[in-house]
């Protein structure tokens, strides 16, 4: 009879590793699908919400559906863009459908640097 009862105590301790062997396993892998699925997709919901955040007046911007417009005004969740050169065309629509902004102070500052570096240039042509 003595044998016997050691013999569960084995079956025992050799299931419990098992156990925790699979455990290890599950943690595992919620583990990567967290930093696979949740983390970047929560990173890319806070850009998103900051790039909703920053639109103004003037802006270009480009829609989810491929459009390029400029912002003339905004209510809350709501933005009226303006698209091509037809004054007629202006659409509300909703902040999420805008996929990408670029600023209207962006585009002066390139341009004063493109100016900048074109009279650089043309100064050093002189030079030589």
């Amino acid at each position: 009879m003595g044998m016997v009862l050691e013999g569960q105590a084995a079956a025992t301790g050799a299931g419990g590793g098992g156990m925790m062997i699979l455990i290890i396993y599950i943690l595992f892998f919620v583990a990567m699908i967290y930093f696979l699925f949740v983390r970047p997709s929560k990173k890319q919901q806070a850009q998103q919400q900051e790039l909703m955040n920053k639109i103004k007046p003037g802006d270009s911007v480009m829609t989810t559906s491929g459009f390029y417009g400029t912002v003339i005004g905004m209510e809350d969740d709501t933005v009226i863009v303006e698209f091509g050169n037809n004054k007629n065309c202006r659409i509300p629509m909703h902040k999420k459908a805008i996929a990408d902004v670029e600023s209207a102070d962006a585009v002066y500052e390139e341009a004063e640097e493109k100016n900048e570096d074109s009279a650089e240039e043309t100064k050093a042509g002189k030079k030589k």
